[in-house]
């Protein structure tokens, strides 16, 4: 026979567990024995074990109680359901952890596969990290707010990348990065920007060149992190706006 204490230490709980089981009903509190101690035999072993594993599954105890007093049957289709929903739940978890190491890596933070695709062939082509890290940055409050979206807006983005004049104005926008706002080469880049966005609305008809857009408010956002990291770009828009363009994420014809 067992006193409390060992029989907590045979189940891999507290004694506190095993006055709260008894509290709850799931575990049957034996009466005292003639040295006033409560004694427990094998069979409480084994109703504690169960009870702590169905505990640690996450089964709530009002559900724990059900269990104990189901048949053979009833027992194992609820074993079965537990079973999937804790499968479900280590791939969630498997998930973020995935989602972690991405964020360790710099460009896969929350971001579908096809997206770094696309910040790994700007890279090739010869575009300046900082503009990468811009375009990553609007990226991520995209992927999160438009998932489903994210294959449209990759494929109009390498469709652009086909454009030999698009992949120049990349490799020279990393340029105006180490610009000052006067700077005659910044105001030649708006110049040949807006010229060349001109060009390619003129030739696509009502088609923007940014189509299809995110939502206002989201495109404000990706606006302010663009600015905050390559603060040069702010200064760029006044520049387009003074040359028949505004916005920088969505940008239109004024």
């Amino acid at each position: 026979m067992l006193t409390i204490g060992e029989l907590a230490s045979y189940g891999g709980v507290t004694v506190r567990a095993v006055r709260h089981y008894h509290a709850k009903g799931l575990l049957p509190e034996p009466k005292r024995d003639h040295s006033g101690y409560r004694r427990y035999d094998g069979g409480a072993v084994v109703e504690l074990i169960r009870i702590r594993t169905l505990a640690e599954a996450g089964v709530p105890l009002g559900r724990v109680r059900e269990l104990l007093q189901a048949d053979e049957a009833e027992f194992g289709a609820a074993v079965a359901d537990i079973d999937k929903r804790l499968q479900a739940e280590i791939r969630e978890r498997q998930r973020h952890r995935a989602r972690l190491a991405r964020l360790a890596s710099g460009d896969d933070l929350v971001l579908p596969p096809e997206v770094v695709d696309f910040l790994d062939r700007l890279r090739a082509l010869g575009v300046d990290e900082r503009i990468v890290r811009v375009e990553r940055d609007g990226w991520i409050p995209l992927a999160a707010h438009s998932p489903d979206r994210i294959p449209e807006w990759v494929a109009r983005k390498r469709e652009q990348l086909a454009d030999p004049q698009l992949v120049d104005f990349y490799r020279t926008l990393s340029q105006a990065l180490d610009r000052t706002d006067d700077d005659p080469h910044l105001i030649e880049l708006a110049d040949n920007l807006a010229a060349y966005l001109t060009h390619l609305a003129e030739e696509q008809g009502e088609h923007h060149p940014d189509d299809p857009a995110p939502d206002p408010t989201l495109a404000t956002v990706m606006d302010t992190l663009a600015f905050d990291t390559a603060p040069p770009a702010r200064h760029l828009t006044t520049l387009l706006h003074e040359r028949g363009w505004t916005g920088w994420t969505t940008l239109k014809r004024t």
